[in-house]
């Protein structure tokens, strides 16, 4: 077994590396950008090593930095955690040459499952079924507009060395088809340094289901059932389960059995995943794409079988056989993963940098809730990298108690400094249609098709927040009554009945009276009963409302009371009836009128401006692109205008809605 290995990554996935290491007595080495010189997984290794400055191309994906940080530090192997380098046959096959094990595939079998094109060609040779489409390098828009006439629309364009839904675009007509196809290609040479882009048929109301395959170096190859990823947004898993709701088990043996098949074609010696799309009643099932790493989502994996995949990659590459035949593989409960990323959700999901102000995960539980995570409270969430924040994965004896611990795991999750979409993820786990396993890769699309704001979070009982609201103010005037009567002179006693207003303005009077360990709220003639042992300053407010355990976070400021709450945020305010009344009577702010502004919708790098000042601009036309976190954002004018005047330049880094274009 190694000494020492190195972790080629950063974030959670460094993370989790370094974790299963330690377990098995193994010395660790980070490496890092000058932008991750604070960062968690730096901290957790033995050792760390800088390698560059802040962009990836400068540290993270240059293979001669790697190696380097190996001789230094004596590493006997490195794992590529996902992403950067863990599917680059060169970088593989370089570490072999340099007597550095690769924990991971041999580099032939990255080569061969790493190019899409060539992946499918060798998958119809293994007999194993696959989408129709033309698998060629395509050269030009006109050429790929040609192609998806002829294989019919709607049509996948999509990059040959790409992942994570960048480089892909679905295509519905003639004029998509060209945009998306230059779209595709500039994406893909920006992400992967290859901008070689095909086509192929798309499947309409797919599900995206893989199969987690692991082979050894002496002829054994398993897998270890599927995980639905069929939750996604813009082609980006957002929610993955294990095992899929919509498969039988005849379904989950023959897709099984097709993945080991293509792995066995390849010599495949390590974990790795064989994706595939299923359409239909019939749950026909197509190749997609194998992915030669581990992925983001194999913690769920790891919840159904009792397996440590990292510790089992590591075993494989050191020559280990692996311990088990098919047959020993158990399914056990049931597991999901969230993402909980670091974007706005309530604008368009557009990343969200800065410092985490605070970052409070939920209580790890084994075999029920787990939290993997590269950052800490204070830390920095950069543009140069991706959005993760965490990964939060529940286990559970069924997909009904999995799902109802998601949700109580979500209630507990605080992070405050950044956005997250922790309210998405909530609300989908309270979507009928998520719950009821009826779903395919649409539904996002299909659920906000005009895309999410705070009505799409349900919360079906406003008098909890109410009560919550009120006994929070009738403790805080309890404190101040005892502080103030302990002040010859002063002594102060609070009232009981207050005026809470809700965010809508609907104003409910209520009475908040101290009983045996908490509160009894009146109002709308009914008593609620809070019994909860929380003080001011704790993010998470917990305890019973009317007998029934509940868990939100509650912040004050003032009068105003802010609740977050199986995804909601809620804003109220607490006050007595004067109060209440002069508040009403205060006139309302109008915001200023920016329509005449073109703002950056999130922080980035400014790339192009589009246009000049003067120029006659028509409505779709495109006015200025900005990159953050890997990803390319295109402004298009929303109606014919004329430009006044450029107040940012190419390769500056914008703020949130910061200026970008003045229009006349």
């Amino acid at each position: 077994m190694f000494k020492k290995i190195l972790i080629a990554n950063r974030g959670e996935i460094a993370c989790r590396v370094i974790k299963t290491a330690r377990k098995m007595g193994i010395k660790t080495v980070a490496v890092y950008s000058e932008a991750d010189k604070e960062a968690l997984h730096v901290d957790m290794a033995d050792e760390a090593v800088c390698i560059g400055p802040a962009p990836s191309k400068e540290s993270y994906l240059v293979a001669d930095k790697i190696i380097a940080a190996c001789k230094a530090t004596g590493a006997e192997a490195v794992h590529p955690g996902y992403g950067f380098l863990s599917e680059n046959e060169a970088f593989s096959k370089r570490l072999e040459e340099e007597g550095i094990v690769f924990i991971g595939p041999k580099h032939y079998s990255v080569a061969a499952m790493g190019d899409k094109i060539a992946s499918k060609k060798l998958a119809l040779k293994a007999k194993v079924n696959v989408i129709p489409g033309y698998n060629d390098a395509i050269e030009t828009p006109e050429q790929a507009v040609e192609i998806a006439a002829k294989i019919g629309y709607p049509v996948m364009i999509k990059a040959s060395a790409g992942g994570g839904g960048k480089g892909l675009r679905v295509a519905f007509d003639d004029q998509e088809a060209h945009e998306g196809f230059s779209s595709c290609r500039t994406e893909a040479k920006n992400a992967f340094g290859d901008d070689r882009v095909f086509i192929e048929k798309y499947v309409e109301e797919p599900r995206h289901i893989e199969i987690q395959v692991l082979g050894d170096a002496h002829g054994n190859c398993v897998y270890l059932h599927e995980r639905e990823c069929s939750i996604q947004r813009r082609h980006q898993k957002v929610i993955e389960e294990a095992p899929s709701p919509f498969l039988d088990a005849a379904t989950r043996q023959a897709m099984g059995e097709q993945a080991v098949a293509l792995a066995k074609a390849v010599n495949y010696q390590s974990a790795g995943t064989v994706e595939f799309v299923v359409g239909g009643k019939d749950k026909s099932f197509y190749f997609l794409e194998m992915n030669t790493r581990l992925q983001v989502e194999h913690p769920v994996t790891e919840c159904i079988t009792g397996l440590d995949l990292v510790e089992l990659m590591i075993r494989v590459a050191a020559g280990e056989k692996l311990p088990f035949a098919q047959a020993d593989i158990p399914l056990k409960g049931w597991a999901m993963e969230c993402r909980i990323n670091a974007e706005d959700p309530f604008r368009n999901f557009l990343p969200s940098t800065g410092r985490l102000v605070k970052f409070i995960p939920p209580v790890e539980t084994p075999g029920a809730v787990r939290v993997d995570t590269g950052v800490y409270e204070g830390g920095e969430i950069s543009m140069y990298y991706d959005s993760m924040i965490a990964k939060l994965i529940v286990h559970g004896a069924d997909r009904k108690q999995a799902i109802a611990r998601m949700r109580s795991a979500l209630n507990a999750f605080v992070i405050r400094g950044v956005a997250s979409n922790i309210s998405f993820q909530a609300a989908l786990m309270q979507n009928p249609r998520f719950v009821a396993g009826n779903f395919n890769t649409g539904l996002i699309a299909e659920e906000y098709p005009k895309g999410f704001n705070a009505a799409d979070v349900p919360h079906d009982d406003p008098a909890m927040l109410i009560t919550v609201a009120a006994a929070m103010h009738r403790q805080y005037l309890a404190r101040n009554a005892l502080i103030s009567g302990q002040m010859p002179g002063h002594e102060y006693h609070p009232g009981d009945d207050f005026v809470v207003r809700l965010e809508d303005g609907d104003d409910y009077h209520v009475t908040a009276l101290p009983a045996a360990g908490g509160w009894n709220v009146d109002f709308a003639g009914k008593r609620h009963e809070i019994r909860t042992t929380w003080q001011f300053g704790q993010p998470l407010y917990q305890g019973t409302f009317d007998g029934q355990p509940f868990c939100m976070q509650a912040e004050r400021h003032g009068l105003n009371y802010r609740l977050f709450h199986w995804g909601k945020q809620i804003d109220l305010m607490v006050m007595g009836a004067r109060a209440a009344y002069l508040q009403s009577l205060m006139p309302k702010k109008l915001p200023p009128d920016m329509s005449k502004f073109l703002l950056s919708p999130m922080p980035g790098l400014l790339t192009q401006v589009a246009v000049v000042a003067g120029q006659e601009v028509k409505a779709g036309e495109i006015l200025a692109k900005i990159e953050a976190m890997k990803m390319e954002n295109v402004l298009k004018a929303e109606r014919d205008c004329v430009v006044d005047k450029l107040l940012a330049n190419p390769g500056e880094s914008l703020a949130v809605d910061q200026a970008i274009i003045a229009f006349r």
